[in-house]
């Protein structure tokens, strides 16, 4: 299956995992029925690296995100997720957990006081494994569609490691699966990978000026991919 995009990278990374359920998912099932459904679009592909440590930053509608934006990269991403879907019981539960695990979700606990500290050592602790690594900077889904202000944890891990940032804009997901509703609506779905982003380019690592400055730059280029309405305030934490 490869992406509707004249840029397309031969995948490769996600091979070495066929026998687990993310191969399954992406290649054999839910991929092409998402794709057969929602005839997703992809841009940019080329600019996600082949191989090393990366961080692909993008804004957040909807759940689908974590469906689409895996189903056009070459590499696997890993996610930090809500520690909740990890600790459910029962069958569903177990469904639930060894869907997320298999599918490059890490746990994160975000009721802790740590909670952020928490997940930007875990960032970090992915990256120095030579990972790819999938963060939203407006730190909860939009509640409204428009792009809200970056919260400085994903230039703090850039600028700390040296790894570079890739924009991603998601254009389509809230419409395919709204929030509350548990039906799958068919909708065209665009994903579109930005050029890289040095974090050296805005200071040096511990800099708050530095930190905000990597974000303001990071939201504006995936308002550009997007299209988004943007608003400089920070988004409401909401249930999703």
């Amino acid at each position: 299956m490869m992406p509707d995009t004249p840029d397309t990278v031969e995948v490769n990374q996600d091979f070495t995992h066929k026998k687990g359920l993310y191969w399954f998912l992406k290649y054999i099932l839910l991929g092409p029925l998402v794709t057969v459904y929602n005839r997703p679009h992809f841009d940019g592909i080329n600019n996600i690296p082949s191989d090393g440590p990366a961080i692909l930053a993008g804004n957040h509608l909807s759940m689908a995100d974590w469906i689409f934006t895996p189903l056009g990269s070459p590499r696997r991403i890993a996610y930090l997720a809500k520690s909740e879907y990890f600790t459910g019981t029962g069958l569903n539960g177990t469904f639930q957990r060894t869907f997320f695990a298999q599918t490059g979700q890490v746990p994160i606990d975000r009721t802790s006081a740590n909670a952020a500290e928490n997940a930007i050592s875990t960032a970090k602790r992915l990256l120095n494994e030579g990972r790819l690594v999938g963060l939203y900077p407006e730190g909860t889904r939009s509640p409204d569609a428009r792009l809200y202000r970056g919260k400085t944890g994903v230039a703090r891990i850039a600028l700390h490691t040296g790894t570079p940032i890739i924009p991603v804009g998601v254009v389509g997901t809230d419409k395919v699966c709204r929030p509350g509703k548990k039906e799958w609506r068919r909708h065209r779905v665009t994903v579109k990978f930005g050029e890289p982003i040095d974090p050296a380019d805005f200071g040096r690592s511990g800099d708050a000026d530095a930190e905000r400055a990597l974000t303001d730059h990071l939201m504006q280029q995936i308002q550009a991919l997007t299209g988004q309405q943007y608003v400089d305030e920070y988004a409401p934490r909401h249930k999703r």
